[in-house]
């Protein structure tokens, strides 16, 4: 009987000292990310969009790292035939996998008015990539 209690008391305390442990392993929260300027490689502009419709272009490019995640687009319309569309990543800190990661996004433009437009996709480094779209 004593060696059977000996036995609960040795498991409990091994029990205890393992959770203290999982416990002062755990994050604290999430680890802290910043927001960049992202490149986009090249964008496909479908065609077919009338003034009734909202208008989209699908843009692709690469991040460097698994630690980039897609947070959006910006689009500026400087007048209403010339955009400016900025794409934003999140950055976290942390241990990342070192390997190049694709991606394909979609952005909606919204309504444009008829005629043709011109896109400047921003990249952070001051370059960028111009496309046209025409709107029926």
């Amino acid at each position: 009987m004593k060696s059977i209690l000996n036995f609960r008391s040795l498991a409990l305390a091994a029990f205890c000292a393992f959770t203290s442990v999982l416990a002062s392993a755990q994050p604290q929260g999430l680890p802290a990310t910043k927001e960049v300027v992202i490149g986009i490689s090249d964008a496909y502009v479908p065609g077919g969009f009338d003034s009734e419709a909202d208008a989209y272009v699908v843009a692709n490019g690469i991040f460097p790292n698994g630690c980039y995640r897609w947070k959006g687009a910006e689009v500026k319309d400087v007048n209403a035939f010339n955009h400016e569309v900025t794409s934003t990543a999140l950055v976290s800190q942390g241990m990342c996998i070192m390997v190049l990661i694709p991606f394909t996004k979609e952005i909606r433009l919204g309504k444009l008015q008829s005629g043709e437009h011109h896109l400047k996709f921003l990249n952070g480094d001051g370059t960028f990539v111009e496309k046209t779209m025409k709107i029926e």
